[in-house]
């Protein structure tokens, strides 16, 4: 048969989401490199109510077997089995023909590709996926960019397959090429922060309240049905009550190593907030944690070595895990907010015109960060789409006013009793920092101004201005140039 799309790459990932467009009706042709992965797919599809997917012969005969122009989604490793996927397939393919790289791919990367396919006319997408293996099967979170008229080649498959929140697909066009993989690698530095802030919830409840997982399970339970309503909040849940099946003794958490491991997207993240200037220390943070966690051994020498306070505090548990809901609730708000500031910056530099409204609707479902707070950001979002951040829009800001005193509650008892919470602090610090109309950075600008001569406006008149602070000093003379390079 003549293929409505194909699919080329049959992981985990790949395999799924081969069967999810087939179990929408599209006529689905897969292909990779081991021939044994085709057959296993095609298997499943044949078990899973004989879907309309076939096999392949290889790149050649995969791509004829495609309806022109072809559609092709690779899901291969990032890096270089990208680039030789689309070596070797391009060699078959013909102008007007849509590759759909559906990895976590870095945005550069991307763009790279797109140019170097567009002698051949060949036109190129990068397509954040999220929703693992579940999410891939059964409706993942879609973020396209690339050529309009390719995204509109794609659009009735991906909105068909694409999770589906009320009468919303997850999934839309994101912007021109880059910015699909730019709101994917976002999306996944604010998953970062979101993972280390339940952490640091699952510590002071464990370490300072000292209640056991089963018990932190049913919080956590409790907390699904309410505000904090979310992926992560509902597998947590299970995560804690899973008893050990290798010992039979005991929860499996309690024999998991405390090393965290990661695949560079929020590293990326980290990155693109320090190259658009727009400060993210909620995910910064949850990065650094996971650096931290790696050193394993220096942890257990230092232990021997580095003393915490020794007289606890005395806690109110009742009041802690009520203190606990909201300060999730108010860094989970200033995460969103930080990852949404930076795709502004982002798209507004890069020319993106990227919705942030339609980035909160793709996460509502299907993806790992999907949550119930999300509805309200879009919300937010879509009736001011130039608001500066969303803790200042009044729902939010309602909702930091009323909380805020929990919060600092709960992060001063973190400092007293010697438990890190490294994003949630953070999170607030953020906050503090940004509700203030005045910081000390008149200081900074001062002793920048003192061993630089870097300058600083005033706040009683306009202008650029210089102090001869000691008798070292000279006068700079013309100011005009004395910030040029600054970033």
């Amino acid at each position: 048969m003549s293929c409505d799309i194909g699919l080329y790459g049959l992981a985990v990932m790949g395999q799924n989401f081969a069967l999810n467009m087939a179990s929408h009706g599209f006529k689905v042709c897969v292909c990779n490199r081991s021939p044994a992965k085709i057959e296993t797919t095609v298997a499943r599809a044949k078990a899973e109510g004989d879907l309309p997917l076939i096999g392949s012969d290889g790149p050649e005969d995969f791509c004829s077997k495609l309806s022109k122009p072809r559609k092709i989604v690779i899901l291969v490793q990032a890096g270089k089995p990208v680039d030789s996927t689309i070596a070797t397939l391009s060699q078959f393919l013909e102008s007007g023909d849509v590759i759909i790289d559906g990895g976590n791919e870095w945005y550069p990367n991307t763009i790279r590709r797109y140019e170097e396919l567009q002698p051949k006319g060949i036109q190129f997408i990068g397509m954040g996926i999220s929703g693992g293996e579940e999410g891939a099967r059964n409706g993942p979170s879609l973020m396209p960019g690339g050529p309009k008229t390719a995204y509109d080649l794609i659009e009735p498959i991906i909105k068909k397959c694409a999770a589906q929140v009320g009468d919303e697909a997850c999934t839309g066009y994101c912007g021109p090429i880059g910015a699909g993989n730019y709101v994917k690698m976002v999306h996944n530095g604010i998953e970062y922060g979101d993972m280390q802030l339940i952490s640091e919830v699952y510590d002071v409840l464990k370490n300072i309240v000292g209640m056991g997982n089963d018990e932190i399970g049913d919080l956590f339970e409790e907390w699904n049905k309410g505000e904090l309503n979310s992926y992560l909040i509902e597998i947590t849940a299970q995560i804690f009550k899973k008893k050990d099946e290798l010992t039979g003794e005991g929860h499996v958490l309690d024999y998991i190593m405390d090393k965290t491991g990661m695949k560079g997207t929020g590293r990326w993240t980290v990155q693109e907030a320090a190259e658009q200037s727009v400060a993210a220390p909620t995910i910064a943070a949850a990065l650094d944690t996971r650096y931290i966690s790696g050193r394993k051994d220096e942890r257990l020498a230092a232990e021997a070595i580095l003393e915490g306070p020794t007289d606890k505090p005395v806690v109110d548990k009742a009041q802690i895990v009520k203190d606990l809901q909201a300060a999730l609730y108010c860094s989970k708000i200033v995460s969103y907010a930080q990852g949404l500031g930076i795709i502004k910056a982002a798209s507004d530099k890069m020319e993106w015109n990227v919705d942030l409204a339609l980035c909160a609707r793709m996460w509502r479902g299907g993806c790992i960060i999907r949550a119930g707070l999300l509805k309200g950001i879009q919300e937010a979002v879509a009736r001011n789409n130039e608001l500066a951040n969303l803790m200042v829009d009044p729902g939010f800001a309602a909702d930091l006013n009323s909380r805020h005193m929990a919060w600092r509650r709960i992060v001063s008892l973190g400092i007293a009793s010697g438990v890190a919470l490294p994003s949630m602090s953070a999170s607030l610090n953020y906050y503090d920092q940004y509700r203030r109309g005045s910081l000390p950075a008149s200081l900074v600008q001062a002793q920048r101004d003192f061993f630089g001569g870097h300058t600083y406006q005033r706040v009683d008149r306009e202008g650029t201005f210089h102090t001869l602070w000691g008798d070292a000093h000279k006068d700079l003379g013309d100011l005009a140039g004395r910030t040029a390079g600054e970033v």
